[in-house]
């Protein structure tokens, strides 16, 4: 008899059993989280400058200001994470313009066969260019650790059957920032971006959105 489990309770030893999923090896497997940085041959720092524009700093330091601002009467939940942070960085990756469409609350279900389970979940937000997934987005309450939510992003991400490019999450939890990516049966991550950090990785995040927005064949 087939049963079903939430996304959030599926573990990675359940994903690695039944997909074969496994951690890249290859230093090159993700670099287009680094790409940016590699193609204008200049220290991240210097990066930054370059890349983005006065007004691009100028409104993610006005969203890091207003994240810490709310933090000081923790914890913010789900709904505001996504107001506050997510919603102005997808305007400035560009994706509620064309070719991108946002969906959310998309219901996906995973089977996985040896176990006789349906992993089943909504994906947060989902990012589409040109009818194929670009970004899983998983958004989480402030008091989250975005590194227990590696596992439910995957799952989701492994359930873009119909996949020819790999595909890329993100999740947050307003403060954190990681990114993933899965192509065949290979993930691999980022490195975790914070908002604690000196400066603003909010500058990072964006320019790996905008990176990743270019990467899907067919612009």
């Amino acid at each position: 008899m087939t049963q079903t489990i939430a996304a959030k309770d599926v573990t990675l030893r359940e994903l690695k059993q039944n997909f074969g999923l496994q951690m890249a090896q290859d230093s090159t497997f993700f670099l287009e989280w680094t790409e940016k940085f590699n193609r204008l041959a200049v220290k991240p720092a210097e990066a930054l400058d370059i890349a983005l524009s006065n007004e691009d700093q100028r409104l993610l330091d006005r969203v890091k200001a207003n994240f810490l601002e709310l933090m000081e009467e923790p914890p913010m939940l789900e709904n505001t994470v996504n107001m506050v942070v997510l919603a102005p960085l997808l305007d400035l990756a560009g994706f509620y313009h064309k070719p991108f469409r946002i969906e959310t609350e998309t219901s996906v279900a995973l089977e996985m066969q040896e176990e006789e389970t349906i992993v089943r979940g909504r994906i947060d937000v989902l990012v589409v260019k040109n009818q194929l997934w670009l970004l899983v987005i998983e958004s989480k309450r402030s008091d989250f650790a975005v590194t227990r939510a590696i596992p439910q992003t995957l799952a989701y991400m492994l359930s873009n059957s119909a996949a020819v490019e790999p595909t890329f999450g993100m999740i947050t939890n307003g403060n954190e920032f990681l990114f993933l990516k899965t192509s065949q049966q290979e993930y691999a991550n980022s490195r975790l971006f914070s908002l604690v950090n000196p400066g603003n990785e909010l500058y990072q995040v964006l320019l790996i959105l905008r990176q990743l927005g270019s990467k899907i064949s067919g612009v």
